[in-house]
Parts: C-alpha cells; sequence; structure tokens
C-alpha cells in the first residue's frame, strides 16, 4: 500500500457513517470486517486495539461534523430533543457529506433535504422546514456581502423600468409559523462555541430549551446584516412580493404591479405604503449598486 492509498483507506473509513450509538461500524458496506482493515494500516499499542484506535478518529470527525450543523441549527434540535436530532444529522450527512475544506456549508442542503424526510417530526413537519430555513438564512445573511447602498441622487434617477438590486446578504422568507420568535428564544439561552477549539474532546449535550407556543399564523420576514448583526424584520404582504420581485430582477414599475396586484389598498394608501417601503429600506441600506462583473 502506497502512501496515496493509505490516504485514501483511512479517509474511507474515518468518514464511513457511524451507528446510531455513536461507535465505529464493524463491518464495511460490502461487509468487510472493520477491525481487520485497521489491522492492515495501524499498529495496535498495549491499551488499545488497531480498531479502537482507529475508532477514535472516525468519532471525533463525526462529532465534528454533526457538531457544525448542531451549531448552525440549534432551535431544530431543541424542538427535536437531542437523540431524533442525532438521528437527523446522520441521516442527513450520510446522504450530504463532507466535500471542501471548510465546514461552512455543511448544513446549506438541511433545509430542502427535510422536506423530503417528514419521518423525523411527521406532527410538526412544517414547523421544523420554517425553523431550518430560517436558522440557514441567518447563516446567509451574516456572511452575505454589503454592497455600496444607493444614494438619495440614486433614488432620484429611478423610473418605471429601473432595476433596483437588493443586497446580496438579504433573505426573504415566507414561513407558516412565526418561528422568529422560537429561534431568537432558542439562541437566547445557547451558550456561544468554542471556536478557538480545533478538535472535539467529547460531545456537545444539546440543551433542551424553554420554548415559545407555536400556533400556525403567516409570517413574511426579511432577514438582513445591520452593523454586523444580523435581524429579523417581519415585512406585510405587499412588501415581502414588491422585494421578491426586485430580488429576482424584476424592472421596479412591474414589481410594483406585482406588489399591489391583488391589493385592497386605494391608490392614496399603495402611495403611502410605497413611501414607507423605501424609507425604511433605504435608511437600512437594502439598496445598492450592481455588484462589479
Amino acid at each position: 500500500m502506497n502512501l496515496l492509498e493509505l490516504q485514501r483507506r483511512m479517509a474511507q473509513d474515518v468518514m464511513r457513517p457511524l451507528t446510531s450509538d455513536f461507535q465505529m461500524q464493524p463491518a464495511t458496506a460490502d461487509g468487510s470486517s472493520t477491525a481487520d482493515l485497521a489491522n492492515t494500516y495501524i499498529k495496535p499499542n498495549d491499551r488499545l486495539s488497531s480498531f479502537e484506535r482507529l475508532e477514535i478518529y472516525n468519532r471525533q470527525y463525526w462529532f465534528r461534523v454533526t457538531g457544525a450543523v448542531a451549531e448552525d441549527f440549534p432551535a431544530v434540535g431543541a424542538v427535536l430533543g437531542e437523540k431524533k436530532f442525532d438521528n437527523l444529522v446522520l441521516a442527513y450527512l450520510s446522504e450530504n457529506p463532507s466535500t471542501s475544506f471548510t465546514l461552512r456549508n455543511l448544513g446549506s442542503k438541511l433545509p430542502k433535504w427535510l422536506e423530503s424526510h417528514p419521518e423525523f417530526s411527521p406532527r410538526r413537519h412544517d414547523l421544523l422546514l420554517d425553523i431550518a430555513r430560517l436558522e440557514w438564512a441567518y447563516v446567509e445573511a451574516f456572511d452575505g456581502a454589503d454592497l455600496l447602498p444607493l444614494t438619495a441622487a440614486d433614488f432620484g434617477d429611478l423610473g418605471a423600468e429601473s432595476q433596483l438590486f437588493l443586497q446580496p446578504h438579504i433573505q426573504l422568507l415566507d414561513l407558516r409559523y412565526p418561528v422568529d420568535e422560537l429561534v431568537l428564544a432558542v439562541h437566547r439561552q445557547t451558550e456561544p462555541s468554542d471556536i478557538m477549539s480545533n478538535a472535539v474532546t467529547e460531545r456537545k449535550q444539546i440543551k433542551r430549551a424553554r420554548l415559545p407556543r407555536m400556533v400556525r399564523s403567516q409570517i413574511h420576514l426579511a432577514v438582513h446584516r445591520y452593523e454586523n448583526s444580523v435581524y429579523y424584520r417581519r415585512v406585510d404582504h405587499e412588501a415581502f412580493r414588491l422585494l421578491s420581485a426586485l430580488q429576482g430582477g424584476t424592472a421596479l414599475g412591474p414589481a410594483l404591479e406585482v406588489a399591489f396586484g391583488e391589493s385592497s389598498f386605494s391608490p392614496e394608501e399603495q402611495a403611502a405604503k410605497i413611501q414607507e417601503y423605501f424609507a425604511h429600506a433605504s435608511e437600512l441600506g437594502w439598496f445598492c449598486k450592481p455588484q462589479a462583473g
């Protein structure tokens, strides 16, 4: 076995999913003994067998990646409870393993993946989906670019055919539950992670937080960053349709038609609403110049 073969062998063994009780699998997918494989390239010592030494790396790898997902989705974990959340994350990562040197995007597919996996909480599936979407929107808003905002002079030049660009960090969510309250409650009770540590010596336990009661009620959220902090801002139906249309590349005039096409507001009320929307968006720097290149 040359060096490259050794590296590939160990990577495959270390990244093999754990059992449901977080132990190393005794056999590979083709039925080969993991202990026999470990004996071919890991030397035992007076305290640990080859299998046990390999298991340390196998468990540490999975504790690290499951911990990374847990840090991005603490409210999903709080709602499900530790055991169910562990099972969900292991199932998700088995289908969506890490493929990058960075763990930043490890949970990026979780909200979409969860749509087709209601088995983890059938009676609260829609609630979990909303929570997962909001928690990933937080990550995107925190990391998203912040471009030069439009000035008052820029707004003076706008016409019906003008295109307005939203800041890349803004995430627009149409939700079935007021999960912003729940996510904020969990975040207040979640201890900050130790970002200085580059190894996990023991599994972090998920704290069971006191959660507000959730009653189905549609809300629209704009998740955005302001002065290096992420905020959840509720917007009304028309504002959400307007911002979504603009974000999708629709010109200003048609976007306003989309926003108020089904509205019962009078022309005067619509004008007041538009002025209100643009005043808030301008104050927060939501509209920006297009990204170069």
